[in-house]
């Protein structure tokens, strides 16, 4: 891999259903049996907190291996404010080219885009092994809860990362995800029956 392997560009109209597929393999039998990333990503380019210019896609000899996303977000502030903040995700790599780096490269290059322009933290659910190496922490060390969750649960799913270095100084609050991330299963079925089939499994390390 060479800074000439890939690029990272916007993702174009005309390849949603491209990047919709692309994130259909990418997630398909990952968390649950078949996935619902990719209707996810098909309803969130339609919401408000949607950030079209951070809607990234990463190519590489012309084809389509990853894309990542970001939406607007906020921290409801203990002493009654909200703190605008960012999420991300879906964020992928295409499964023949994970583990190879891309993944990496296409994170920090997105969340350095999302920096530059002025936004002052992300919060995400994500793993502390992979998201760790770029600088994310868990969001308990910020002061941050989850939205929904009773004192004492493990929440060392719950990352955060300041994009502007003291943003969350002296914050604490409760994080949910935009109302966005939660899609109708149903509708999400019948959406998937748009594309090839494919096999549903119950597996190992699945979380539903």
């Amino acid at each position: 891999m060479n800074k000439n392997d890939y690029c990272i560009r916007l993702e174009r109209k005309d390849e949603h259903r491209a990047v919709e597929h692309l994130i259909r393999e990418a997630f398909w039998n990952v968390y649950r049996p078949g996935c619902l990333e990719h209707y996810v990503i098909h309803q969130l380019r339609n919401d408000l907190a949607f950030v079209p210019e951070l809607n990234f896609v990463m190519e590489k000899d012309g084809q389509l291996i990853g894309q990542n996303m970001f939406m607007r977000a906020h921290i409801q502030t203990d002493d009654g404010q909200q703190l605008p903040i960012l999420t991300m995700g879906p964020i992928c790599i295409t499964p023949v080219y994970k583990r190879q780096g891309y993944g990496k490269i296409l994170l920090d290059y997105t969340v350095a885009k999302a920096a530059e322009m002025g936004f002052g933290a992300l919060c995400f659910e994500g793993n502390i092994g992979f998201y760790g190496k770029s600088g994310f922490t868990y969001a308990s060390r910020f002061g941050i809860r989850y939205h929904g969750l009773p004192e004492g649960t493990d929440t060392s799913f719950f990352l955060c990362k300041e994009l502007i270095p003291g943003y969350l100084h002296g914050v604490t609050g409760v994080y949910g995800p935009p109302e966005g991330y939660f899609v109708d299963e149903a509708a999400a079925e019948a959406f998937d029956r748009q594309f090839p089939p494919k096999q549903k499994l119950k597996l190992p390390g699945q979380l539903f």
